[in-house]
């Protein structure tokens, strides 16, 4: 019990989202995943044996049914921890070495102050457009990327900023994450037969202004969302993609029709998130120019940047914390043509970039100039850009200077 606890307790202050117990054939490895990375913890050699006996304290704690060993089960726990609230999400899957266990943590004090325009930290091309959707009445604006890149944060932090006594926003969520004062939030209990789906028919009714979706899965979700869009109201969701125009190609495949997804959708921004330099341990270096030639990094920023040497704050890894970077693409007139005449996923990425649309590894070039994160993380997290080497090597990744220009032809 007393290892259990510890185990929890030392996950929060390194501030770690994850925490996995994972039985091995005669030994018990638990990982924390911190900043998206996973990191392994030490177990003392007498509690190795006692795997079973710990995986049994944790199903207590998250009131499931100790002896059905077989099944996938999920629980819930919630805990007080030095004047914080964690909610701590249990999920268990058996393995042939036994039961191994994932425990999500989500501190339910954050949410009153935290979910501020400001913490997305836009670049001032990137806010102008989300403060420009964000004033549309009607439409669609889906947030996009994989797992973990913190699509959900995104859209709490528009909710956020545009949550007013004027605006009924509801949401559909599953799980609901964190409780937005002023916003009535639906849970998804598949269960009970309450999916995204049937929620959204019944959301409808109920005469929002607002309505957001956890998540875009099927067909129908997607249409009904977009019968919403259509009838006046401000949808946001969320759809798991590698970039913004991979977003279009999605909703296609679902079965969306083109000229519906041209009329109602106003953007996908994509998004990654990024692990920021130690403050404790940043010392600048200088990169060898073949290879930021080899990964096309625009020469006009340098070659000395800041990176973290790795100290006893940051776990040796030079890296304390985490920020977004984005790319968005807008579906304006010259796009929807291009999605009605169904043109495929290349085609309408050199579309969007010629238009100005800046890159998740341009966005994450400027990142680095700033001095907020490294060239590494860049990389580890986007993909190249092929589509703008293609094109012409004046749409190279704007400079603080240039960017203006280059959104103003959005």
């Amino acid at each position: 019990v007393k290892f259990v606890n510890q185990i929890i307790r030392e996950a929060i202050v390194e501030r770690a989202t994850d925490i996995h117990v994972e039985p091995l054939e005669n030994d018990l490895r638990i990982r924390y995943r911190i900043d998206g990375i996973l990191h392994e913890v030490a177990v003392p050699p007498q509690l190795r044996l006692l795997q079973s006996a710990i995986i049994s304290r944790l199903k207590v704690m998250a009131h499931m049914d100790i002896a059905e060993r077989r099944l996938p089960q999920d629980g819930r726990i919630n805990l007080q921890a030095s004047a914080q609230n964690i909610d701590v999400r249990v999920s268990t899957i058996p393995t042939v070495n036994g039961e191994s266990i994932s425990l999500r943590l989500l501190s339910r004090d954050q949410q009153h102050q935290q979910f501020g325009f400001e913490r997305l930290d836009f670049s001032p091309g990137h806010k102008r457009i989300v403060e420009s959707l964000l004033a549309q009445p009607n439409g669609i604006v889906l947030v996009t990327g994989p797992t973990g890149s913190g699509k959900s944060t995104s859209l709490y932090c528009f909710l956020s900023s545009i949550n007013s006594v004027q605006r009924r926003i509801i949401t559909i969520e599953e799980p609901v994450e964190y409780r937005l004062p002023g916003v009535s939030q639906i849970d998804v209990k598949p269960e009970i037969d309450l999916t995204f789906a049937k929620g959204l028919r019944h959301i409808l009714r109920q005469d929002p202004n607002v309505i957001m979706v956890g998540e875009i899965r099927d067909f129908e979700t997607a249409e009904i969302a977009i019968r919403a869009a259509m009838t006046g109201h401000l949808v946001f969701s969320t759809l798991h993609t590698n970039d913004a125009v991979g977003g279009i190609t999605r909703l296609l495949d679902m079965g969306v029709e083109q000229f519906l997804l041209a009329s109602t959708v106003r953007a996908f921004l994509a998004q990654r998130l990024v692990r920021t330099i130690c403050p404790d341990c940043a010392e600048m270096v200088d990169y060898p120019r073949g290879y930021l030639s080899e990964i096309a990094f625009p020469p006009e920023l340098g070659t000395r940047f800041k990176r973290g040497v790795g100290c006893d704050n940051c776990r040796q890894t030079g890296y304390q914390g985490r920020m977004a970077i984005y790319e968005i693409c807008v579906i304006n007139e010259a796009m929807r043509r291009l999605i009605v005449q169904k043109r495929d996923g290349g085609d309408l990425k050199q579309a969007a970039v010629a238009q100005g649309m800046e890159t998740l590894r341009q966005d994450g070039w400027r990142r680095v100039a700033q001095g907020k994160t490294t060239i590494e993380e860049v990389v580890r997290v986007t993909q190249n850009d092929e589509i703008i080497s293609e094109t012409t090597a004046e749409s190279a990744p704007a400079t603080e200077a240039e960017e203006p220009t280059a959104v103003a032809v959005a």
